[in-house]
């Protein structure tokens, strides 16, 4: 079977001179695609419904434990991306390690990240427009029966994705600045605000969830355990951890963009670890603000953020928080757009998916079909299924590619220990292990649910590369399955 088909590593780098992807992205640029990726949904919605539900004023901590356990995965795509810069990061880091069974299950775990990311997205891009223009319920937001306002967001930002990368990059850039000064305007007006009895206790004592749970929604790790479902204290800090970690998913993104770096082996790692740092201090900072203005038991879990500022009597940056919103979420659309475009790319490349989708346009220098395609799915997502009850599984798809990545490093290094590498992961294979299980353990705290979600994804992969993948792949001649 395919696990034994490995890409060969320099194959791989010389793809990089192939021209097909234009090289029109610096540090600077990638940088502001990570931001533009990470900060959204966490900021603006998570943090508070976590706090509520889970965590209370601990959620910080919660913010903290997801920032620690992505900063080391990130180290880990750091190494894989300066070393070899290429569109598909995780699948193709498996394809060159593991085989081409692993590299297929990593592919298809991303295109479901990104696809339903992009999805509960955009629906929540027309819930807030909504709230910000007063537009009909009927078409904009989660009461409309059709959500054309996030199929129309999704059209409009697929073209910027198929004209050019260097456009995307423009408008990414713009709105990522809009929506960090929204961020940081909401920390220095909301210090102000805070109060110390909000915050105490810091960390809630543990309780059975009011109303009690089933068992498909109880975290796995507690089913298995035959542990009673509880929320606050330290199981609920850990629990939800593992579900703004969604806040951090996406800096992955960046090592797709390895072909249209200009400088790739420095950018790449720059961009990266430059992204994640700067979200975590913001998701931090504004989680403490938000905490300590409003007693957690009482957060609005629908706009927590502009709720918080409301109830102080600041409805002036609770209008502009509905405007960060917009532009926040627009820019985590516009980055997920542009990175299923180049997993798909990658995987179509190799053979694994219909090759016609491993083309890039021969002037915008994009992979336009593949982007095209995804998005005429993910349209269809947003106007007609509720997905917020999906949003676990982004989590869970983006955490199992990061555990793939994580053994990668140790791999790699084994198999071709004379690869340059601009950027090494600290303390080989020790911090790559650490990551692979820190990662494991908050997919263990997702809900039952999400798991059995997950599993039903994957059988419709494997059957997908059965019957499709493993025939047509480029390496399907070096051997007879």
């Amino acid at each position: 079977m395919g696990v034994r088909r490995t890409l060969d590593v320099d194959e791989v780098l010389k793809r990089q001179d192939s021209g097909e992807l234009k090289r029109r992205l610096r540090g600077r640029d990638l940088v502001g695609f990570g931001v533009g990726i990470i900060i959204g949904t966490g900021i603006f919605t998570l943090a508070g419904v976590e706090a509520k539900d889970h965590a209370g004023p601990a959620v910080t901590l919660s913010f903290v434990i997801g920032a620690v356990v992505a900063g080391l995965a990130a180290l880990c795509y750091a190494e894989l991306a300066s070393s070899v810069p290429t569109a598909g990061s995780a699948y193709t880091y498996a394809f060159a390690t593991l085989g081409e069974v692993f590299a297929w299950i990593i592919g298809w775990d991303l295109l479901l990240e990104f696809a339903l990311g992009a999805a509960v997205v955009s629906r929540g891009w027309s819930g807030y427009l909504a709230n910000l223009l007063g537009l009909s319920p009927d078409w904009f937001g989660e009461d409309a029966k059709v959500n054309v306002g996030a199929v129309l967001i999704i059209a409009v930002l697929t073209v910027v994705a198929v004209l050019g990368i260097k456009y995307s990059s423009w408008l990414t850039n713009l709105l990522v600045i809009v929506k960090v000064s929204v961020c940081v305007l909401i920390i220095v007006v909301g210090v102000f605000f805070i109060k110390g009895a909000n915050l105490t206790p810091f960390v809630p004592p543990a309780q059975p969830p009011s109303g009690g749970s089933a068992v498909l929604e109880q975290p796995v790790v507690q089913a298995a355990l035959g542990m009673q479902q509880s929320v606050y204290g330290i199981a609920g800090i850990v629990a939800a951890a593992a579900v703004v970690f969604f806040s951090y998913t996406g800096f992955e993104a960046l090592a797709n963009l390895g072909e249209e770096t200009v400088n790739p082996r420095k950018d790449l790692r720059v961009g990266i670890l430059g992204a994640l740092a700067l979200c975590a201090v913001l998701y931090v900072a504004v989680s403490i603000v938000l905490t300590g203005m409003v007693p957690y038991t009482d957060i609005d879990a629908g706009a927590p953020l502009a709720a918080a500022f409301d109830s102080v009597g600041q409805h002036w940056v609770g209008a502009l928080i509905s405007l960060g919103a917009v532009t926040g979420l627009t820019s985590v659309m516009m980055v997920e757009l542009v990175t299923i475009g180049r997993i798909g790319f990658a995987m179509g490349r190799d053979g694994l998916l219909p090759k016609a989708i491993g083309t890039a346009h021969p002037r915008w220098g994009t992979p336009h079909r593949m982007t095209i395609g995804g998005a005429v799915l993910i349209a269809a997502l947003a106007a007609f299924v509720p997905i917020d009850a999906l949003s676990d599984m982004v989590s869970i798809g983006a955490l199992s590619a990061m555990i793939i990545v994580a053994v990668a490093v140790p791999v790699l290094r084994k198999r071709r220990p004379d690869l340059k590498r601009p950027f090494t992961v600290p303390f080989s294979p020790v911090v790559p292990i650490i990551a692979a299980v820190a990662c494991f353990y908050l997919m263990l705290n997702l809900d039952v649910l999400t798991w059995i979600r997950f599993a039903a994804w994957l059988v419709v992969g494997l059957l997908i590369y059965y019957f499709y993948g493993r025939k047509h792949s480029r390496l399907a001649g070096r051997e007879k399955d």
